[in-house]
């Protein structure tokens, strides 16, 4: 390895106070020490970093590419640094987690609020994320799971369904539609539509809903999140098929929900990859997650 960390770590303070009298402060090193490491690393490759004018160093055209892909791997050691603090500081452990944006407002966040207060002593670090982001999140260890309202289909994940929920309609408060028990898909068709991207994987499921259907959707408007066409629908732009995950979530007043008479099923999932070694955290978080799903079930059935 001929560009070696200490000499990354060099080279990247020079940049950013521009002298190697600042980055031996930045550093706390010798400013003999700095100008040797830095001469060293020219030498070993083989490449001019700076340009001594007038007694300062300006970067040449060929240091400020290096620099840009210096600074991106130093961001990523800083991140491992601080996961080891983490580490360090709570001897139980982290938890990485993603999820379904539909998700994570109302099922997800009940779960980890169960699990924190089950596992005080575990950290839990959640974001949501789209699912075409998902498989690569889960199979370079970014997280130790993720949870996802759709399938993903890849031979080095290993999915496990622990609920299902359905698509729905979603109307403004006292529009026509809401005299009827169910809408259809055909019905849809006479409105104004708010529909995802047909490039995303709930567009290709609400356009092969409408295809089966026979019907064409008077697509107004494209969406990557299901949450904006809710607030498009509660603003007037038209109406939506979207996942009951996400209504549950947003709980608002102003929306009407109807089911559809057509059974679009949805099968959320924990996905774990097959190649990573096993996660005591992620099974306990799975354990309280099928909780919460019963629980939520049982509250449902009871209202």
């Amino acid at each position: 390895m001929k560009f070696r960390l200490r000499q990354m770590e060099v080279f990247r303070a020079v940049m950013l106070t521009g002298s190697i009298k600042g980055a031996s402060k930045l550093l706390f090193t010798s400013q003999p020490a700095i100008s040797r490491i830095v001469a060293h690393t020219e030498q070993t490759l083989e490449l001019q970093l700076f340009k001594r004018v007038k007694g300062k160093l300006v970067p040449t055209p060929e240091s400020e590419a290096l620099f840009r892909e210096v600074e991106e791997f130093y961001q990523h050691a800083l991140h491992v640094d601080q996961f080891a603090r983490n580490l360090a500081e709570t001897p139980s452990g982290v938890l990485r987690l993603s999820a379904s944006p539909c998700l994570s407002k109302g099922l997800i966040s009940r779960a980890v609020t169960r699990f924190v207060e089950k596992y005080p002593k575990i950290q839990v670090h959640f974001h949501s994320t789209l699912l075409n982001n998902m498989a690569q999140e889960v199979l370079s260890n970014k997280v130790d799971l993720a949870v996802s309202v759709l399938p993903l289909d890849h031979p080095n994940l290993d999915p496990f369904v622990f609920t299902e929920g359905r698509m729905v309609c979603v109307v403004p408060q006292g529009h026509e539609l809401t005299r009827q028990a169910k809408v259809s898909i055909k019905d849809l068709s006479e409105y104004p539509l708010i529909t995802h991207d047909p490039g995303i994987p709930f567009g290709q499921l609400v356009s092969a809903a409408f295809r089966k259907a026979n019907a064409s959707a008077s697509t107004r408007i494209h969406i990557h999140q299901t949450d904006v066409a809710c607030a498009l629908v509660r603003a007037g732009a038209g109406v939506a098929m979207v996942d009951e995950f996400t209504v549950e979530g947003l709980d608002w007043e102003s929306l009407e929900v109807l089911p559809l008479v057509e059974d679009i099923r949805l099968t959320p999932s924990v996905v774990r990859s097959r190649l990573g070694s096993a996660s005591n955290h992620a099974d306990k978080f799975i354990e309280v997650l099928i909780e919460q799903t019963e629980h939520d079930r049982q509250c449902a059935m009871n209202d």
